[in-house]
C-alpha cells in the first residue's frame, strides 16, 4: 500500500507524458486521490507498529492521523479542481505541468509523513518545496513569480537551517549513527544536552518556515494570494501538517531527554507571535485570499501552542489541526467560487455574494464560522481544551493573551466575511457554478461540524497524543 502511493504518482506523471490528453490531466489527478484515500484508510485500519523498525516509511499512532487528513483534503480538492479548471484556457502543455507537480507534490507530503526516518522526511519536506513551486507561478504573472522565487527563497533558507540542526542532532547522539526515530527516542536519554537544544533551534526555526510560524511565515500570504485556490487549500490544509509532524517528532526527542522545557517555551514563543502577526495585519488586508492565509498563520499558532502545553493541550493540538484542514480547504476552495465570480480578489469589490451564488455565500459564511470555532465547529472543542489547560496551570496572563489575540482576528474575519456576503442594495448577476464546485466544500464543513457535536475515534488522536 504504501509503495502503491508513493509510486503511481511517477507513473501518473510518465502517461501524462507520453500520451498528451487535455481530459487525462484532470483525470490522473483525481485516480491519484481515489487510490491515495483507499490505500490510507486500509493502511491505517490494519497496521503493524514492528514495520518500523524494518522500513523507511511506515505507519504509526501519530502519522496516521496526518495521512488520512491529506487523503480526505486531496480528495475534495481534486474532485474541486475538475469544475475550477474546466474553463481553464491554458494550453495543454501548461495543464500538463499543473498535472505534474500536483502529483509530485501529494506524493512529497505522503513521504515525509509515512517516513521513520529524520534524513529521509528533510529530502520529502524540501521535495515538497520544488513540486509546489510551479503551482505558485502557475498564473504567470508579475505577482505569482515574486510569490513562488520569496517561496522558494524563504523555504530553501527554512530547509538549510533544519539541515544544520540535522547535523547538530547527529553530534549530540555520540557514537549512534542513526536518524531512525526508533532509534532516537531509544537512545534519547543520552544525547548531549547543550547540541540537542541547539539543534532544536535549528529545526524548528527550520522548519517552522515550512509551517508558516511567525516570524518565519512571510512566503505564506503571497503564495496563497497567488496559487490557484485548489493548490491554496493544499498549502494550508496539507502541506503546513506536514511540516509540523515533523516538528512534532524532533519535540518527542526533547521530551524524552528531558529537554521539553526548553523546547515548550520556544514553542510558546513563536506560537503567541503568530497569533499576534494574524491580529494585526488581518485588519489591513484588501485581498480575501491574504486574509485566509494569516488565518492559517494564527491556526498554526495554536498548534504550537497546544504542543508546548502538553497533556490536554496536546491533544487539543491534533484535534485542532483536523478541523482547520477540513474548514480552511473549504474556505479557500469557496474563495475560489468568489474569484470566478467577481474576477477579484479584493474584498471591497465583492459584496452581495448571497444574492450572486446562494450556495457559495453560504459555504463562506459557514466556513468562517467553523474557522473561528462557533459552536459546533470542532475548532470550539480545541480551543476550550487549550484554555481549560492553561487554566488548569495557572497560566492565567497566557489565558488572557491568548483569547485576547483570538478576539481581535475573529472580529477581523467576520466582519470581512459578512460585509462580502450580505447586499449591498445592487442588483446582481445570478451566477451558477459546477456542482464539483460545491459538493466537496458541503462534506468537509459536515465533517467538521459532526465532529463537534460527536468526536469519533477519540481514542485513537488520545493513543497519538500519548508520550507529549
Amino acid at each position: 500500500m504504501i509503495s502503491l502511493i508513493l509510486i503511481f504518482p511517477v507513473i501518473a506523471c510518465l502517461i501524462l507524458f507520453l500520451i498528451k490528453n487535455r481530459a487525462l490531466n484532470n483525470f490522473m489527478i483525481t485516480l491519484y486521490a481515489l487510490i491515495h484515500l483507499i490505500c490510507s484508510i486500509c493502511l491505517c485500519a490494519d497496521f503493524n507498529p514492528l514495520d518500523i523498525k524494518q522500513n523507511l516509511f511506515a505507519i504509526d499512532d501519530l502519522n496516521k492521523i496526518f495521512l488520512i487528513v491529506l487523503s480526505v483534503v486531496y480528495l475534495a480538492v481534486a474532485i474541486y479542481n475538475n469544475g475550477y479548471m474546466k474553463d481553464d484556457k491554458s494550453l495543454t502543455k501548461k495543464l500538463r505541468h499543473y498535472s505534474y507537480a500536483v502529483l509530485l507534490f501529494v506524493m512529497s507530503m505522503t513521504g515525509a509523513i509515512l517516513s521513520t526516518n529524520l534524513g529521509i522526511t528533510w529530502i520529502f519536506i524540501e521535495a515538497t518545496t520544488l513540486a509546489s513551486a510551479y503551482l505558485i507561478y502557475f498564473h504567470k504573472t508579475k505577482h505569482s513569480i515574486e510569490a513562488a522565487w520569496k517561496y522558494v527563497f524563504i523555504c530553501s533558507i527554512g530547509i538549510a537551517l533544519a539541515f544544520v540542526g540535522i547535523i547538530l542532532l547527529t553530534i549530540s547522539t555520540g557514537s549512534l549513527n542513526s536518524l531512525s526515530y526508533n532509534d532516537l527516542y531509544s537512545n534519547a536519554q543520552n544525547f548531549d544536552q547543550l547540541w540537542l537544544k541547539l539543534s532544536f533551534v535549528f529545526i524548528l526555526f527550520g522548519i517552522g518556515t515550512k509551517m508558516g510560524l511567525a516570524p518565519v511565515h512571510f512566503w505564506l500570504p503571497d503564495a496563497h494570494a497567488q496559487s490557484p485556490s485548489p493548490i491554496s487549500a493544499l498549502l494550508s490544509a496539507t502541506l503546513l501538517n506536514s511540516a509540523f509532524l515533523m516538528i512534532l517528532k524532533v519535540f518527542k526527542i526533547m521530551i524524552i531527554s528531558g529537554c521539553d522545557n526548553y523546547a515548550r517555551i520556544m514553542l510558546l514563543v513563536m506560537g503567541f507571535l503568530s497569533l499576534f502577526i494574524a491580529a494585526v495585519f488581518v485588519y489591513h488586508i484588501n485581498n480575501y485570499k491574504r486574509m485566509l492565509a494569516y488565518s492559517s498563520v494564527e491556526n498554526m499558532g495554536i498548534l504550537a501552542i497546544g504542543a508546548a502545553l502538553g497533556g490536554a493541550g496536546m491533544l487539543a493540538s491534533v484535534i485542532h489541526l483536523i478541523g482547520h484542514s477540513f474548514i480552511k480547504a473549504s474556505f479557500f476552495m469557496t474563495s475560489g467560487n468568489i474569484l470566478k465570480i467577481y474576477g477579484t480578489k479584493k474584498i471591497k469589490s465583492v459584496t452581495g455574494l448571497l444574492e450572486s451564488d446562494k450556495k457559495s455565500g453560504w459555504l463562506w459564511i459557514l466556513s468562517c464560522l467553523g474557522i473561528v470555532a462557533f459552536p459546533p465547529s470542532v475548532l470550539f472543542i480545541s480551543e476550550y481544551l487549550i484554555v481549560k489547560t492553561m487554566l488548569l496551570g495557572e497560566h492565567y496572563w497566557m489565558c488572557a493573551v491568548f483569547l485576547l489575540l483570538l478576539t481581535l482576528i475573529i472580529y477581523g474575519l467576520v466582519r470581512a466575511v459578512f460585509t462580502m456576503s450580505v447586499n449591498d442594495g445592487k442588483e446582481h448577476e445570478k451566477i451558477k457554478l459546477s456542482w464539483t464546485m460545491y459538493t466537496p466544500q458541503i462534506v468537509l464543513l459536515i465533517i467538521a461540524f459532526v465532529m463537534g457535536i460527536y468526536l469519533p475515534y477519540h481514542e485513537v488522536i488520545a493513543s497519538a497524543v500519548s508520550g507529549f
